[in-house]
């Protein structure tokens, strides 16, 4: 836009009153050169000065989205179509571009797992490949080569440890609770004994457009998918959620324990046992104290 322009704009906007005079005071002083292109807004009040040098900056307005631990791709597509630049299967099909990951999961099917959790700001500008990316570039800062390192230590590729920590997040709603949970997933795939953990056949069910927000549906247990830890040994192909920089940590430095069980308890934490009786008590107890209502207030 010319500078006219822009003053015209300004004006329709109700910052400036005489616009044709801030055009020619601009011209005449210089100051309406390199004017910077962009979505801007202003407090008020502002002079009309004050709003040009603005544009000149470049402060273009900025508005924020954010992605919470534990979100899978389908609740990402449906927060990011809120910013406007697509549907959420406009963002779930640019998800399926696994080029963006080959460096670090050459066998993905998706970015599954590798949507950083965060806060991010965008222009009036910005892409949907654009918001997808920024994502990406986020884990990219967050996973360095060092916890790679760590990873290949463990015999693990990373995209196990990210499977593993999306895992941990899901289970995990106290933070000290991610790294015992870590080690009891490390121990039970020592054994090689089911994960079952429920996050994977909900997402399985997920994957199905079939669940209706009950865990204790028998149909999501029972149901045949690699991403079922009840009935697959192992970990599932791939990721089932955002993990944070916690529970990645926590995959990759569980801690040291004896515990096969865990089952939530009080406050969102789990009580975590060594054999199977031990667990079929804490589970007797778990029932109990949700009949009551005392787990009304924790865990997920």
């Amino acid at each position: 836009m010319s500078t006219r322009a822009i003053a015209s704009k300004l004006a329709s906007a109700g910052i400036v009153e005489h616009p044709y005079a801030l055009a020619v005071y601009l011209y005449a002083t210089g100051r309406g050169g390199n004017l910077k292109a962009g979505d801007y807004k202003f407090a008020s009040p502002i002079t009309p000065l004050q709003a040009i040098d603005r544009i000149k900056r470049g402060e273009i307005a900025l508005e924020r989205f954010t992605i919470p631990e534990g979100y899978n791709r389908f609740d990402i597509a449906e927060e990011l179509s809120r910013t406007g630049r697509g549907a959420g299967d406009h963002f779930l099909r640019l998800m399926n571009d696994t080029g963006l990951i080959a460096h670090w999961a050459p066998s993905a099917r998706n970015l599954e797992g590798y949507l950083f959790p965060d806060t991010y700001q965008y222009s009036g500008k910005t892409t949907a490949e654009e918001l997808i990316k920024m994502m990406v570039r986020r884990f990219d800062d967050v996973f360095t080569s060092e916890w790679a390192t760590r990873a290949s230590s463990l015999g693990m590729t990373v995209q196990q440890i990210v499977t593993l920590a999306s895992i941990i997040e899901k289970e995990a709603a106290s933070p000290e609770d991610r790294p015992l949970i870590s080690s009891v997933l490390y121990n039970r795939l020592k054994k090689g004994m089911p994960l079952a953990a429920d996050p994977t056949f909900i997402y399985a069910a997920l994957l199905e457009k079939d669940y209706d927000g009950n865990p204790n549906q028998p149909r999501h247990r029972r149901r045949d998918s690699l991403y079922n830890t009840y009935k697959y040994p192992g970990l599932p192909p791939g990721p089932i959620a955002s993990p944070g920089r916690a529970s990645l940590e926590a995959a990759l430095y569980p801690a040291q324990t004896d515990y096969f069980y865990y089952v939530l308890s009080i406050g969102g934490k789990h009580k975590f046992s060594r054999t199977a009786a031990e667990h079929e008590a804490a589970v007797a107890e778990y029932r109990r104290l949700r009949d009551s209502g005392a787990l009304s207030n924790g865990g997920r």
